[in-house]
């Protein structure tokens, strides 16, 4: 019972045999009854229609041997036993006695026709069965001219059809559930191999294979779990790529300073060095310092973003405030790079509900970025708007611009536009940290401009 080939098989079995006994149980009894009263009705529509000549007879006096012509005559026409009872009044109940009879002397067996006395009592037409030596009898009573006249008729044939439809029922059934069996069993068998697939390419993936495919051979439920199996393995290859990305550029990216550091210390330890060199190895290697440690701090900040680790404080902020305070502290590095940065922002306040720390981060990674990768004397805007529900903050530079190919890439971590000094992380962790605060990070760049647009909820 563990495969699910033989539940589905059984399954189907079960709703079958299910639907099979529904059917003989809504069926078979009511079908009895259903006949029964049609017999009745019948019989009862016989009596009015059949029993004129045994009315006039009666109205008229004649003698016995003419009412009893015309009761034969009556069961001749009605195919059915006919039977004549007179009234007679006695003390408490009318007392009936049998007059004439269109059934054989001795063929008349012991019935009692109660029905005739209901019909005696009441004045009014009565159907009923009653029990008879070889079936139930069905009988029609029908008041006349002071007589009842009784039609009645066996129900064998009402028996026989029932029995006839039941042994119908229950072939028909037994031929079902056998096909429903056959059939669940084939419909189970493809199902449960095209599971027995999916659970093969599942497990080459678990392996580490990500270059198996799932097969996608229909539009069925099981069509649409392979295409979802399949773009979790796109995406789990895509995040194995990346994770050997990450892994072999951190190394590098680590192991240069580290390796510049103990070349410089050894470099340091000559004696014979002059206090100008010392002094220039002394940069360098302050240097190499500071860019460990701002990639260890990106490092740090990217592992906790894909964490989902890092704690944000959002609060309603003034954006205009916050990009005068991250401006001011690019003044050494704008000297230094001969240009000149603009403040462009709205005469009233912009403000918007974010954490102004990561929001001043992501400033000054685009400012950074903007110094970083162009050439010395290449001023930058920064811009501050509002607009409906949205506060957009962007950085504008007048450099060379993006290369086409590498724009849709440029978000991604350890990935550098051109040969600048870099690793890769700053743009990745702020679009992370944009997208964390509920907003978007984009970029346009053409020959001579590049902006960097940070858009956030009011």
């Amino acid at each position: 019972m563990r495969s699910l080939t033989n539940r589905l098989a059984l399954l189907f079995a079960g709703i079958t045999l299910l639907a099979v006994a529904a059917v003989y149980v809504g069926v078979v009894p009511s079908l009895r009854g259903d006949l029964q009263r049609k017999r009745l009705d019948y019989l009862q529509r016989q009596a009015v229609e059949y029993s004129g000549g045994i009315r006039q007879a009666l109205a008229t006096g004649a003698p016995p041997a003419v009412v009893e012509h015309a009761v034969r005559q009556a069961a001749d026409a009605a195919t059915a036993r006919v039977t004549l009872f007179a009234i007679q009044p006695a003390a408490g109940a009318s007392r009936l006695v049998q007059r004439a009879d269109s059934a054989m002397a001795g063929t008349r067996g012991d019935l009692q026709f109660p029905v005739a006395q209901d019909a005696a009592s009441t004045g009014r037409p009565q159907t009923a069965t009653e029990a008879g030596t070889d079936a139930r009898i069905a009988e029609a009573a029908e008041p006349v001219a002071g007589n009842v006249v009784v039609y009645s008729a066996p129900l064998e044939d009402v028996g026989s059809s029932v029995g006839l439809i039941r042994r119908r029922i229950l072939v028909a059934g037994a031929v079902a559930l056998m096909l429903a069996i056959a059939g669940g069993y084939l419909v189970a068998l493809a199902l449960s191999r095209r599971v027995k697939r999916l659970e093969r390419v599942a497990g080459r993936v678990a392996a580490g294979d990500f270059s198996a495919r799932f097969p996608v051979d229909s539009r069925d439920e099981l069509g649409q779990l392979a295409l979802a199996l399949d773009d979790m393995q796109r995406q789990l290859s895509e995040l194995d790529d990346a994770r050997k990305r990450f892994i072999a550029t951190a190394s590098h990216e680590l192991r240069t300073p580290i390796f510049s550091l103990g070349g410089f210390v050894e470099l340091l330890q000559d004696e014979e060095l002059s206090d100008e060199e010392r002094d220039q190895f002394l940069r360098q290697l302050r240097d190499q310092v500071d860019r460990l440690q701002k990639l260890s701090v990106d490092l740090l900040d990217l592992s906790r973003l894909e964490a989902g680790s890092l704690e944000l404080r959002p609060e309603e902020t003034d954006i205009g405030d916050l990009a005068r305070a991250v401006a001011d502290e690019f003044t050494p590095a704008l000297a230094a790079h001969e240009a000149h940065l603009e403040l462009r922002l709205q005469g009233k306040p912009v403000r918007a509900v974010c954490d102004p720390g990561r929001v001043a981060q992501i400033m000054r990674i685009l400012i950074d970025n903007a110094l970083t990768h162009t050439p010395a004397g290449t001023d930058v805007v920064v811009a501050a708007s509002q607009r409906d529900d949205r506060v957009r903050l962007s950085v504008t530079d007048y450099g060379e611009g993006i290369r086409r190919g590498a724009v849709g890439r440029i978000f991604e971590p350890f990935f550098t536009a051109d040969d600048a000094q870099g690793s890769g992380l700053g743009l990745a962790i702020a679009h992370e940290l944009a997208t964390r605060m509920r907003g978007d990070l984009a970029v346009e760049s053409v020959p001579g401009r590049t902006t960097f647009a940070l858009e956030l909820p009011a």
